[in-house]
C-alpha cells in the first residue's frame, strides 16, 4: 500500500501558539471552489481560494472568541459559524460579509447543520438543546431536548426527513423534522469523549441517505439503517484508537476517517476494506471530500491544513463518479439582486443587525419568498412540500420515488429561473483602514503622515490620532464616538469621519474636525437621509463623501455645501491631495473571467476641472486594495496581487508598474501599502494569513525600493536595467516640471540641479550596462546604450571602456555617434552664438560657452543634449578628471578587480550617497528650517562661481 506525502502549513496561529491541542473543522462549499477553515482557538475563520493556493486566505473576524463550529448551505450562498462566545452568526459566501447573529446560547456552541433546502440550520452545544432555526427570518422553529451531555455532531438525511445528533457520552438520537419528536435512542454507541474539548463525536449520513457512519467503541466505524436505525455492519482495520472525523466521498462509495492515533484510512465501503492511509504528525480533527474532485482537505489539532490529492488510486472508481443526484431546489438564502438592493436602501445593510432584530428581517424575507414563489409556481404540492420548513415524513420508499419524479420534472425549470450565480462586484473601501475586530483597537486611517484608530465599547467608541513626526502635526485629543464611525480621513489641518446607516434612527453622518481654527466651534456635521456615506476624503480647503446613491459631495472645511455631483457607477474607493479628488468607480459588471473593470476619475476642486480620467488596470484575478497620491502628488493603487502601479504623462497617459510584491516577497509575508514617495515604497509587513497590521503592537513601517517587473535578462544586469528605467521615468517629470516653471516665470535652479544630478547617474549606470553588454557579446544593444548618454564625457568614458575590451569595430562606432551629436549640436550654437567669440577649432569649445557668451535656452533633459550651463560644465570637469584616473584600471580589466565598471558602479553610489545626504533619515521627518538655510547657501555657493550678469566683471 503506498503512503502518501500531505504537506501540512499553519493557518490557525493560536491553535500551536498556546501548545495545546485545539478542535479545527473544515468544510468545503459546493462548487469546490473555496475551503473554510476554523480552530478553537482562534477566533478568526479562513475562506481558502481552491483555484489559487499561493493566494493567502481571507480571514473573517467576527467572533470574540474561538470558532467551534462550520457549516456550508448546500447551494454555497450562507456560510453559519459557532463559538465559544456563545454565538452563531451567517455570513455571505463567498464574499464572507457578515449578515447577522442567528442565535445565542447560554454555554458555546459545538455542533451545526443545514438540511438540504438550507432553509433550516440546527444548532447544538453545551447546552444540551438542539435549536432549530429559520435562516429565511431567523426564527427558531423548534427546540430539541433529550440528550444528557453536550450535544457534538448533528446531521440532517438528504431527504430532509430526519436528523441524527451525537454527544459527548456516545448517545445517538434520531428525530423526526414535523413533528420534533424521538424515533430511536441508540445508548453509549460511541465513545466517551469526556472532558477534552479537542475531541468530538461525531456522526455522517451516506449521500444516498441509507446508512449513518458513527464511531464505534472499538476503534471502528459503525454503519446504521436510516429507517429502522439496526446496526448493518461496521468497518474495522488499523485504528489504534478511537475515531474522531468522518467524511463520505461525493458518490458514497468511499469514507476517510481519522482516529487518534494521528492516522487517516479511507475505506471501500462496499468492500469493507481500508484501501489508503496516512500517519500525521498531529491527529486530524475535521475532515472533507471536495465535492467535484479526488481531494480530501484536512485539518489537525494544531491548526495545520493541508490538501491531500489523488485519494483514491486511477485504477479504481473515481469518487466523484455516480455521484447521487443531489441537486438543490431550495432558497437562496443571499439572493445578489436582493442584496444590492439593500446595499442602496435607507434602512442600511444587514451587516448592522444585531441578534435581537428579527422583526426587521420579517418583510424581507416575504420578498424571498415571493420571488421563491413565482420560480415554484408551477410545482404540485408534493414537490412544495420538499422546500418547507419542517417537511411531512414519508415512507423511505415514497420518499425516493418522490426525490426522483422532483429531480427528472421539477430541476430544470428551477434551475432556469432562479438567478445564475456570478462574480460579486468589489465593495467600498477606504484606504488606509483596517476590518472590524470585536474587542479589539483597529485603524480608521493610517497614511504617511498618521493613524487614526478606534476601539468600540457598550454604546460608544474612543478614537485617538496620532502624528508619525509629532513634531508635524498638533497633538489631538482623544474623541469619544457615539455614531460608531467606521472610516476616516487625514491631513495636516484636520480629519474627517463617517458612519455607514444603521436604520432610519441612526442616519449616515459626516463630520469634519480641524486641528487648529481661529473661531470656536469650528466643527461640523451632515447627516445624510436614504443615503449612507461609502468613502470620504480630503484635501486643503475641502471635504469630500461619495454615497451609496453615487453621489459625490463637496464641502468647504467650514462647512459650506459646495457641490453635488452624480456618478456613473458604484464607488470603490477615493482619495484626495491638495486641490485634486480622485475616485475610483465600477465601470460594469464583472467579466466573465471574474475580473474588475474600474475606472478611475480625478476633479480638480480648484478650477472646477476633470483633468484626467479612464480605466484602472488590475492584475487578473485580483482586486483593487489601496488607491492615493504619492508625496509628490503622483496618483498610484496596488492591487491584491502586489502591483504597485503610478499614472504617467507617458504615452498619453499610462499605468506604469513600479512594484510587483512576487519577486521580492517571501512566501510567509503579506505587503500592507501606506504610501510612496519618488524612490521607495512605504508598507507593513504583515505575517501569514494576517493581510493587515493589528494596532497593538505598534506596526513597524518598512521601506521597499521599487521593483520593475522585468523579464529576466539575458545578461543578468536586471538591477541595472531597473534603474535605467526608473532614472528615465524621473527626468521625464522633471523635465515637465521645469519646463511648467518656465513657462510661469519661475525659478528652475533647484530643479536643474537635481536634474543633473540625476543625468549624471544615468550616465553612470548606462556606462555599467554598456560593459555588461560588452562582456555578454550584445554590442548592438551597447550601441543602442551610448545613444542615451547626456554628457559628452560619458559618451568619451563609453569610448575608453570599449578599446580596453579590445572592440575598435565598437569603438569606431561610438566615435561616429559622438561626432555626429557633436555636429548637430554645433548647428545652433553658430547661429546663436557670434562668430568673434566662438572658435571652432577648439574641441572642447564646442560644448562649453564662455562667460561672455550669450546665454543660450536651456537644453531638455532628454538625452542626446551636450550643451549645458556653466556651472553643470565645471561639475562635469571634475568629473572628467575622476574619469582619467581611472584609466590605467581599465587596460588590465580582466586581471584588476578595479574595473573601469566597479568605478563606475562606485561613483553611482557615491551620487546615491551625495543625494541621500539630502535627504531625511527617518521617513516621516520633513526638511528643518536650518537644513533650508543650508542647503540654500551651497546653492549660492556654487552660483558664485559665475556673475549673475553674464557681462559684468567678479569682484576681486
Amino acid at each position: 500500500m503506498k503512503v502518501r506525502q500531505v504537506k501540512l502549513r499553519e493557518i490557525h496561529k493560536s491553535a500551536s501558539s498556546a501548545g495545546k491541542p485545539s478542535f479545527c473543522s473544515v468544510v468545503w462549499d459546493q462548487q469546490g471552489f473555496h475551503s473554510v477553515t476554523a480552530s478553537s482557538s482562534d477566533a478568526s475563520i479562513a475562506v481558502h481560494n481552491a483555484l489559487i493556493s499561493s493566494c493567502p486566505p481571507k480571514l473573517l473576524r467576527n467572533h470574540r472568541d474561538g470558532v467551534t463550529a462550520l457549516a456550508m448551505s448546500p447551494n454555497a450562498t450562507c456560510l453559519a459559524s459557532g463559538s465559544v462566545d456563545h454565538s452563531v452568526k451567517l455570513y455571505k459566501f463567498p464574499s464572507g460579509d457578515f449578515e447577522t447573529n442567528i442565535t445565542r446560547f447560554t454555554l458555546p456552541i459545538r455542533a451545526l447543520a443545514f438540511n438540504k433546502s438550507g432553509t433550516l440550520l440546527a444548532a447544538a452545544g453545551d447546552d444540551e438543546g438542539i435549536k432549530l432555526i429559520n435562516t429565511v427570518d431567523g426564527t427558531i422553529s423548534k427546540v430539541l431536548k433529550a440528550h444528557k451531555g453536550p450535544v457534538t455532531g448533528l446531521g440532517f438525511d438528504p431527504q430532509s426527513e430526519y436528523m441524527a445528533s451525537i454527544d459527548s457520552t456516545g448517545t445517538v438520537i434520531y428525530w423526526e423534522l414535523q413533528s420534533g419528536s424521538i424515533l430511536h435512542t441508540l445508548k453509549a454507541v460511541a465513545p466517551n469523549s469526556g472532558l477534552d474539548l479537542s475531541v468530538l463525536n461525531v456522526l455522517s449520513w451516506s449521500p444516498d441517505g441509507r446508512l449513518l457512519a458513527v464511531p464505534g467503541v472499538r476503534n471502528d466505524v459503525v454503519l446504521y439503517d436510516k429507517d429502522t436505525a439496526e446496526k448493518l455492519f461496521t468497518l474495522r482495520g488499523e485504528h489504534t484508537q478511537p475515531i474522531c472525523a468522518l467524511a463520505w466521498s461525493p458518490n458514497g462509495k468511499y469514507l476517510a476517517t481519522s482516529s487518534l492515533d494521528k492516522q487517516v484510512l479511507i475505506w471501500d465501503v462496499d468492500r469493507k476494506q481500508d484501501i489508503g492511509r496516512h500517519k500525521f504528525d498531529e491527529r486530524i480533527t475535521s475532515l472533507a471530500w471536495k465535492p467535484i474532485d479526488n481531494v480530501l482537505a484536512v485539518i489537525d489539532c494544531m491548526g495545520r491544513y493541508g490538501v491531500w490529492e489523488a485519494v483514491i488510486p486511477s485504477s479504481m472508481k473515481s469518487p466523484t463518479e455516480d455521484v447521487p443526484n443531489q441537486s438543490n431546489n431550495g432558497l437562496l438564502l443571499f439572493d445578489e439582486d436582493e442584496v444590492e438592493g439593500q446595499e442602496s436602501s435607507t434602512s442600511g445593510s444587514l451587516s448592522d443587525l444585531g441578534e435581537d432584530t428579527y422583526e426587521e428581517l420579517k418583510p424581507l424575507s416575504r420578498k424571498r419568498l415571493s420571488k421563491q414563489s413565482d420560480a415554484l409556481k408551477e410545482l404540485d404540492e408534493d414537490d412544495n412540500d420538499d422546500f418547507s420548513l419542517s417537511p411531512k415524513v414519508e415512507s423511505h420508499k415514497k420518499a425516493r420515488r418522490h426525490h426522483n419524479k422532483s429531480t427528472d420534472n421539477g430541476n430544470e425549470g428551477i434551475r432556469s429561473r432562479l438567478p445564475s450565480a456570478r462574480s460579486k462586484m468589489q465593495e467600498a473601501f477606504q484606504p488606509g483602514a483596517t476590518p472590524v475586530q470585536p474587542g479589539k483597537r483597529r485603524f480608521l486611517c493610517y497614511n504617511m503622515l498618521g493613524a487614526i484608530t478606534t476601539i468600540e465599547y457598550e454604546g460608544y467608541s474612543h478614537i485617538e490620532i496620532d502624528f508619525h513626526d509629532t513634531s508635524r502635526g498638533p497633538r489631538v485629543p482623544s474623541m469619544t464616538d457615539h455614531f460608531g464611525f467606521t472610516m476616516a480621513s487625514l491631513n495636516e489641518n484636520g480629519s474627517v469621519f463617517a458612519n455607514p446607516s444603521k436604520g432610519e434612527k441612526n442616519m449616515s453622518t459626516l463630520m469634519y474636525r480641524p486641528f487648529t481654527s481661529w473661531a470656536n466651534n469650528s466643527e461640523w456635521s451632515m447627516r445624510l437621509e436614504g443615503e449612507e456615506v461609502k468613502v470620504v476624503a480630503l484635501g486643503t480647503t475641502w471635504v469630500a463623501a461619495v454615497t451609496s446613491l453615487n453621489f459625490i459631495r463637496i464641502f468647504t472645511v467650514g462647512g459650506l455645501q459646495t457641490h453635488v455631483l452624480s456618478l456613473d457607477g458604484p464607488v470603490v474607493t477615493a482619495s484626495g491631495f491638495k486641490d485634486e479628488l480622485a475616485i475610483v468607480t465600477h465601470a460594469s459588471d464583472c467579466l466573465p473571467s471574474n475580473e474588475q473593470v474600474l475606472e478611475f476619475r480625478v476633479l480638480n476642486m480648484t478650477n472646477s476641472s476633470q483633468p484626467l480620467r479612464g480605466r484602472l488596470p488590475l492584475t487578473p484575478g485580483s482586486s483593487l486594495t489601496w488607491f492615493g497620491f504619492s508625496e509628490e502628488g503622483k496618483l498610484s493603487s496596488c492591487d491584491s496581487k502586489g502591483v504597485l502601479r503610478v499614472f504617467t504623462s507617458e504615452y498619453g497617459g499610462s499605468w506604469f508598474p513600479l512594484f510587483s510584491a512576487c519577486k521580492d516577497k517571501k512566501p510567509d509575508e503579506n505587503y500592507w501599502v501606506v504610501g510612496l514617495n519618488a524612490r521607495q515604497l512605504f508598507c507593513i509587513v504583515c505575517k501569514s494569513p494576517d493581510l493587515y497590521p493589528q494596532v497593538v503592537p505598534k506596526p513597524v513601517l518598512t521601506l521597499l525600493n521599487f521593483s520593475i517587473p522585468l523579464a529576466s535578462s539575458d545578461l543578468g544586469a536586471e538591477a541595472l536595467e531597473n534603474a535605467f528605467i526608473l532614472n528615465n521615468m524621473h527626468l521625464i517629470e522633471i523635465q515637465k516640471q521645469i519646463e511648467e516653471m518656465d513657462a510661469a516665470g519661475l525659478d528652475t535652479s533647484s530643479l536643474d540641479d537635481e536634474a543633473f544630478k540625476l543625468e549624471t547617474g544615468q550616465d553612470q549606470c548606462i556606462l555599467r550596462l554598456i560593459g555588461s553588454c560588452c562582456h555578454g557579446d550584445k554590442l548592438e544593444r551597447a550601441t543602442e546604450l551610448v545613444k542615451h548618454l547626456s554628457l559628452e564625457k560619458s559618451v568619451r568614458g563609453a569610448i575608453k571602456i570599449v578599446t580596453s575590451l579590445k572592440l575598435p569595430n565598437l569603438a569606431e562606432r561610438f566615435n561616429s555617434i559622438l561626432e555626429e551629436r557633436l555636429l548637430t549640436e554645433n548647428k545652433p550654437l553658430q547661429t546663436t552664438v557670434p562668430n568673434s567669440n566662438y572658435n571652432a577649432s577648439s574641441s572642447t569649445e564646442k560644448s562649453r560657452l564662455s562667460g561672455n557668451d550669450i546665454p543660450l535656452p536651456a537644453p531638455k533633459l532628454s538625452a542626446p543634449m551636450f550643451l549645458k550651463k556653466a556651472r553643470t560644465q565645471e561639475a562635469i570637469v571634475g568629473t572628467e578628471k575622476t574619469q582619467e584616473k581611472q584609466t590605467p584600471a581599465v587596460n588590465d580589466l580582466e586581471q584588476s578587480k578595479t574595473t573601469e565598471r566597479e568605478s563606475a558602479a562606485a561613483e553611482v553610489n557615491n551620487a546615491a550617497g551625495d543625494m541621500n545626504k539630502d535627504r531625511p533619515s527617518k521617513p516621516f521627518l520633513k526638511r528643518t528650517n536650518s537644513q533650508d538655510i543650508e542647503k540654500k547657501d551651497e546653492v549660492d555657493k556654487v552660483k558664485a562661481h559665475r556673475p549673475a550678469n553674464p557681462f559684468k566683471k567678479s569682484v576681486k
